[in-house]
């Protein structure tokens, strides 16, 4: 099994903060709601309202392969947050991972986990693509 990594992006608010907002996806909605509309391309501004959160899940559009949940399913506080993809083709894990700077800022991380080595020589442009976006969607949010 292989990993896809986004880059590192530096957010302006600290880790705890971050992590206590991220570790509870019914947060997400309304974090969401906040992105100012001039950050976010319209493509996914229509996927983002698609976006369906519980108390423990993510459920986005996969294209063809239908709606994909993501639930958490590991907590490493304020550092990491493992979210195992269901309905899924393959079973791959997404793993936000948070490293504190300072009192007010950190930097993230997101990695695509569980990738088989054959798709990920296939198809690791589009997915660190993914992980770059969702990386930067997550720096958009003001976490307030």
């Amino acid at each position: 099994m292989s990993s896809i990594k986004s880059d590192n992006y530096t957010i302006g608010y600290s880790a705890e903060k971050v992590y206590e907002k991220l570790s509870h996806p019914e947060n997400l909605r309304g974090l969401l709601e906040k992105v100012p509309a001039e950050g976010i391309p319209e493509e996914q501004r229509q996927t983002l309202e698609q976006i369906k959160v519980t108390e423990d899940s993510i459920t986005i559009p996969a294209g063809p392969v239908g709606a994909m949940t993501l639930r958490l399913t590991k907590k490493e506080e304020p550092t990491l947050l493992r979210f195992d993809a269901e309905n899924s083709p393959i079973e791959v894990a997404l793993v936000i991972h948070i490293k504190p700077l300072s009192d007010s800022a950190c930097e993230i991380m997101l990695e695509i986990d569980n990738v088989p080595k054959m798709l990920a020589m296939m198809a690791s442009g589009p997915f660190k693509k993914v992980t770059d976006q969702f990386a930067q969607l997550i720096k958009q949010i003001p976490f307030e």
